[in-house]
């Protein structure tokens, strides 16, 4: 009973349920019925009613061309207005062609003198005055979103866009409304001025400046300009009309920056197209407010700056400083009140771009052409135009923008004196004990002199004004070149050009107190130990910009024709550097050598160095410091104190060269010292043992010491040699043998037939081109790399001359960019430097000369071409840019084509002499390591340091001849002779004759060679007693250079001693005439 109840119950339940929802289905088919029988209607209806308004507006607005003029065919205002509101209520811009129809009679209605039939008549009726403006509102809206939304592969496009923006200005100005000129009417001109005021801002709010940033972008950033000349100028017009409206308000010229002067190269394609407009951006009166200042006005507030930066992101926001570089370069003058806010504006623009610059390549950055690795894309627009964007930047640089930021700046230069030129020395001061003299008697005079007369005030202050805004302005390009990172050498080609900036920059530091400055720069430091400060931009610019300069200035230009600077200003400036650095240093207040003004300073001095390594401008000693206490300097070494080590690094040259040799000495000996490696120590742990035949001494010592490990190449080295018969030889000791070993192996390896090295017009060797026709030539490249080292270190001298900008490249001085191979190419090819020469001085057109970037390389009767840069031989030589070609043709020459081979000379004696002891040294100075001194030969300093045998001893009459002969009779040249007979070097050792190994010893002879048998006692008799038979006229003096040893036989007279000596070292013999 129970479950059947139940299931009446759930059944009767179910049932209503679906009876429920039937009814819920029923009520929404109908409702659903209804509205979409509503909507057909009411789409029936507008249809219908569409095509009425349609027909009507074909009756009330004719097509242009159906019947003539159409200003003859005008219809009243009144019943063409109310047919324009249906028109827009029902169709609107859906129709585009019949809204632009309708907007050309409107137009054309304007050019009306007549209430009836003007446009603008309407107005006058009062029943329809507020109505009206709320129509022309919605036009000018509608004829925005229609700009807004043309495309440009439409082919009218260009038409219909001028049009359209002829629109927006009919109805945003009076000027053209012909009603406001008859006399009845033009009472109303000011009113009806605020009508097409309120308009303007009603468009600026419905985004109008916005949509012209469209049609720009897209007319203008592409590949293809395909706006006209009336329509660009058309819309700079009307884009600066809110902004002219506005008196100029922050709020206008925000939305003008961000929405007109960031699109990319917008400036310079009105300057091309319509340079008529240039007058509304620059204010076509001086006394009108300019968009240039007005942006400036905006922008140097920094909360302003950092809203419209972070509101354009990066790369647009590197569009809006290139169109304001622009207009600041074609800006006539600015005063200087506008200078510094111009200058600062653009100054913080560029280093707000730097925060998007990445220092390398990552997943997130993306390349720049400008900027480097970046962290913001590029967008079609940005990439389509960034050429005129760079071409828009490389203003700021030019000499038209120059003259503009840098007036200032000369017309101080001007006022302000010459760099007076040194006093040139007297005899009497040239000669040092007078000089003592002379300064030891005017010391009381000096010191009264200086506690009674007044040193006279600079003629400029860091701080001032005047200071100040030429700093700003050297803060600017110092900016320019941190941030446009590829465009740097451009931005130092144009600072260097003419006498724009670095001239009157030179002037005007000199008039900062003696010696440019030096003290007020040091004050300055101390109380800004960050470098930050203006001032310290202007140094750092103007260091860079003189170490540009310095290096692409030829040897003519650098040391004859004295322009821009002269030789005395060079070395002035290089005192001032090499003071300021040292002192910075040494007091603390400069400690970071990767700073901008570190790097920038050190970058100067080391390229006058080098410059005046090669080719001398300065006086003996000119940089060397005499405030410098070396025995304080030495001691910190010692103590590891970071400020010395850092003054041995980067300065080494303040202290004298025969310092850093006894220097270096010392680090080798504390390194053998700590590897337990002792002077001819045979057992020494670190002793190597190699045999040697006299036929294969390069491949025996190759194969043995090339794999050598480092540690052990710096070890004791004895050599066996095995004669032609494969018997070993008898050796006296390991060094002597060594050091024949070490000449012989230099002697051949340098030899032209083995092709490894070759030599300069000069005699000087470098590595051969074609090197690589030896088989293993970088293995034997290293090797020797490894031998020149271990001479080194070791102190043996070897008459090795090397190719100067060899060892810059071995040193790795080569790797600054502000190294140049064209400096040094006269002593590798005269002749291709000469041609060089003659093209970068040619006055007619390069490209007539028929050069590319290559060269053609004959290799074994093959001509090979290559290609200077990527795609080069199909590059022609022009006059903008053949500086390029020739330093690239120079870096080919001299870097490229031995680059491997240098490579592995590098490695090979850097594995020897770590590169933090190299650094001790200049090029010159490691030639001098290697070859010995360049100084004359020391008679009295090597007679010190003989030793005698068999019988000679220093007041043995032979042996006194022997000094006498070489005081009195042999000339400066027999005498290096003389040494290299007996030492294998024309040139002393570094720190004199007491550093030569093995030292120099006389052992007298009285048999053939083949028959001595050392210091017999007989010998040794015969030789104190000088008994011989007779005079041994027959025999030359002979030499062991492994040994620095000279063989002299017992000659009874001096003129014999003479005569045969003279013949021995002319003949350059040695042991072949043993």
């Amino acid at each position: 009973m129970l479950s059947s109840g139940t299931s009446h119950k759930n059944e009767f339940l179910a049932q209503t349920k679906a009876a429920r929802e039937e009814r819920l289905l029923a009520a929404s088919r109908d409702y659903s019925a209804i509205r979409i029988q509503g909507l057909v209607r009411g789409w029936l209806v507008r249809t219908r009613v569409r095509k009425m308004v349609e027909l009507e507006f074909e009756k009330t607005f004719p097509e242009p061309g159906d019947g003539g003029d159409l200003g003859k065919r005008l219809k009243p205002s009144l019943e063409t207005y109310k047919a324009a509101k249906k028109f827009m209520y029902f169709v609107g811009r859906k129709n585009v062609d019949q809204f632009e129809v309708m907007l050309r009679y409107i137009i054309a209605s304007l050019d009306s003198d007549s209430p009836k039939t003007s446009y603008v008549g309407v107005f006058l009726n009062k029943s329809h005055s507020v109505a009206w403006i709320e129509h022309i509102k919605q036009l000018c809206s509608q004829t925005s979103l229609v700009i807004a939304s043309m495309s440009t592969d439409h082919p009218a496009y260009s038409r219909k866009a001028a049009f359209f923006v002829l629109v927006l200005i009919s109805f945003t100005s009076t000027n053209t409304w012909r009603l406001l000129r008859t006399a009845a009417l033009s009472s109303l001109a000011p009113h009806m001025t605020s009508i097409c005021h309120t308009v303007t801002g009603h468009l600026v709010q419905t985004g109008l400046l916005t949509n012209l940033r469209h049609i720009l972008l897209t007319g203008l950033a592409s590949s293809k300009v395909s706006l006209s000349r009336t329509t660009l100028s058309a819309i700079m017009t009307l884009a600066l009309r809110p902004v002219m409206y506005g008196s100029y308000s922050d709020q206008m010229v925000s939305l003008y920056l961000l929405n007109i002067l960031s699109v990319p190269g917008l400036v310079q394609h009105v300057a091309t197209m319509c340079p008529d407009s240039l007058a509304t951006l620059q204010g076509e009166k001086e006394e009108d407010q300019s968009l240039l200042l007005a942006t400036v006005r905006l922008l140097s507030q920094d909360q302003q700056l950092k809203i419209h930066f972070n509101a354009l992101e990066g790369s647009y926001a590197l569009c809006l400083t290139a169109n304001l570089v622009q207009l600041v370069s074609m800006a006539p003058s600015l005063t200087s009140s506008q200078l510094v806010p111009v200058v600062t504006t653009l100054t913080h623009l560029l280093s707000s771009l730097g925060q998007y610059v990445t220092a390398k390549q990552s997943p997130l950055s993306h390349w720049h052409p400008v900027l480097g690795w970046f962290s913001v894309s590029l967008d079609k627009h940005l990439q389509s135009s960034m050429t005129s964007v760079k071409c828009q930047l490389s203003r700021l640089w030019s000499p038209d923008c120059l003259l503009v930021l840098t007036a200032d700046l000369q017309a101080q230069a001007a006022t302000l004196p010459q760099v007076p030129a040194p006093p040139t020395p007297s005899p009497e001061e040239t000669n040092f004990g007078k000089k003592l003299m002379k300064q030891a008697l005017e010391k009381t005079r000096t010191t009264y002199a200086a506690t009674t007369s007044t040193i006279s005030s600079p003629l400029n202050r860091l701080g001032g004004a005047a200071c100040t805004r030429v700093a700003l302005v050297c803060a600017l390009y110092q900016t320019a070149c941190r941030t446009l990172s590829q465009l740097r050498i451009d931005i130092l080609n144009g600072l260097c050009f003419g006498d724009l900036l670095l001239k009157p920059l030179w002037v005007f530091l000199n008039s900062l107190g003696p010696n440019c400055g030096l003290k007020s720069f040091l004050e300055l430091l101390s109380a800004n130990k960050s470098d930050t400060a203006p001032e310290f931009q202007m140094l750092v610019l103007f260091c860079d910009t003189f170490s540009h300069l310095v290096t692409i200035l030829d040897d003519t230009e650098f040391y004859e024709q004295d322009k821009p600077f002269s030789k005395h200003e060079y070395a002035m400036l290089g005192q001032f550097l090499n003071t300021f650095l040292y002192r910075s240093v040494w007091s603390g207040m400069l400690s970071d050598p990767t700073s901008n003004l570190f790097s920038s300073v050190l970058g100067l001095l080391s390229v006058l160095r080098r410059r005046d390594d090669r080719r001398s401008f300065t006086r003996p000693n000119h940089w060397l410091l005499k405030e410098v206490k070396l025995g304080t300097l030495l001691c910190d070494l010692e103590r590891n104190r970071p400020v010395a080590k850092l003054v041995i690094s980067k300065l080494p040259h303040i202290i004298p060269h025969q310092e850093r040799v006894l220097l270096f000495r010392k680090k080798v000996h504390t390194e053998k010292t700590s590897l337990g490696i002792l002077e001819s120590d045979s057992v020494s742990p670190q002793s190597t043992l190699i045999s040697v035949h006299r036929n294969r001494i390069v491949e025996d010592g190759y194969r043995q010491l090339g794999s050598l490990a480092a540690q052990s190449f710096k070890g004791v080295i004895r050599v066996r040699f095995v004669n032609m018969q494969g018997l070993d030889e008898a050796g006296i000791d390991q060094d002597g043998v060594f050091k024949e070993f070490l000449e012989e192996t230099i002697k051949k390896v340098f030899d032209p037939s083995l092709n490894l090295f070759c030599t300069t017009s000069e005699e000087r060797l470098y590595p051969s081109p074609l090197s690589h026709i030896t088989e293993n030539h970088l293995d034997l490249f290293e090797f020797v790399g490894k031998m020149i080292g271990k001479a080194v270190y070791e102190g043996i001298v070897v008459d090795v001359p090397f190719a100067s900008f060899f060892l810059t490249q071995v040193l790795g001085h080569d790797h600054s960019a502000l190294y140049s191979y064209l400096d040094e190419m006269p002593s590798s090819d005269p002749e291709l430097h000469k041609n060089l020469t003659y093209v970068k001085h040619y006055e007619g057109d390069v490209e007539d000369l028929g050069l590319t970037f290559s060269f053609d390389q004959d290799i074994m009767g093959r001509i090979v071409t290559h290609e200077l840069i990527p795609g080069g031989r199909s590059i022609n030589v022009t006059n903008s840019n053949r500086i390029s070609y020739i330093h690239h043709m120079a870096h080919f020459k001299m870097h490229r084509q031995i680059a491997t081979q240098v490579a592995a000379f590098r490695n090979g004696f850097r594995s020897v002499i770590p590169t933090d002891w190299l650094s001790l040294f200049s090029g010159p100075e490691v030639q001098r390591l290697i070859s010995g001194d360049n100084s004359p030969i020391d008679l009295k300093d090597l007679r010190r340091n003989t030793s005698y045998y068999g019988g000679f001893h220093d007041s043995h009459r032979v042996v006194a001849w022997l000094w006498e002969v070489l005081e009195k009779d042999f000339t400066d040249k027999e005498k290096s002779m003389f040494l290299k007979f007996v030492t294998s070097c024309s040139k002393p050792p570094l720190l004199g004759f007491e550093n030569l190994e093995p030292p120099f010893s006389i052992r007298c002879v009285e048999v053939a060679d083949d028959e001595d048998d050392g210091d017999t006692v007989g010998s040794v008799l015969r030789g104190f007693l000088a008994l011989r038979r007779k005079d041994p006229v027959n025999r030359l003096p002979t030499a062991s250079t492994c040994f620095n040893l000279l063989k002299l036989p017992n000659y009874q007279k001096k003129s014999t001693l003479k005569e045969k000596l003279r013949y021995a070292i002319s003949c350059n013999t040695g042991f072949e005439l043993s």
